[in-house]
């Protein structure tokens, strides 16, 4: 019965030639998952230069830890989070959350609006995902997309947990806003 992740033939055949350093194999990888890769990227970074520099940044990790991709599992998988954390020690590096506050100063949110949400298109909420502030940008897509808990959150940024869930509640609020009036215009 075939695993879910099993990689493919060619996948495995790229891999192994690529931990043996073939720059040939090394190029395929790229070209494999450049364009997945960029998107996790761009989506942290929110700024295609800042993106495009992680980008290249996790690639050289990638091809440094290959040795460490066991062949069990997804390798897409292992590779995203190579690149989630390259795009987090970016960030922290820039201090993006210096300027956070506590879960008790975001209360009062309004409610979440689902049928907003399904006016817009996907590129649409991509787009407004990443106007947003680094910091709540950040929270939002470590909670959101990539689903890690707020006490992974709060260890991966150097934050509190309340810290991670006052940015994820700012987020969704600064974001119901920006869909509203998105829809209202319409």
């Amino acid at each position: 019965m075939p695993e879910k992740f099993a990689l493919k033939p060619d996948e495995k055949r790229l891999i192994r030639r690529a931990k043996n350093g073939d720059s040939g194999a090394q190029k395929g990888l790229y070209d494999l998952l450049a364009p997945k890769m960029f998107a996790v990227c761009l989506r942290y970074m929110g700024d295609r230069m800042a993106a495009e520099d992680v980008l290249q940044d996790g690639f050289v990790t990638l091809f440094t830890k290959l040795d460490s991709f066991s062949g069990i599992g997804s390798f897409e998988g292992w590779a995203r989070k190579i690149f989630v954390n390259t795009a987090l020690m970016s960030l922290r590096k820039s201090d993006v959350l210096k300027d956070t506050g506590d879960i008790e100063e975001a209360r009062g949110v309004i409610g979440d609006q689902v049928s907003a949400v399904q006016e817009i298109g996907y590129k649409e909420l991509v787009r407004l995902v990443g106007e947003l502030p680094a910091g709540f940008r950040t929270v939002f897509n470590m909670y959101v997309v990539e689903g890690y808990s707020h006490k992974e959150i709060g260890e991966a940024l150097g934050i509190s947990e309340n810290t991670s869930r006052s940015q994820l509640q700012r987020a969704r609020t600064l974001l119901q806003s920006k869909i509203k009036k998105l829809t209202d215009d319409r």
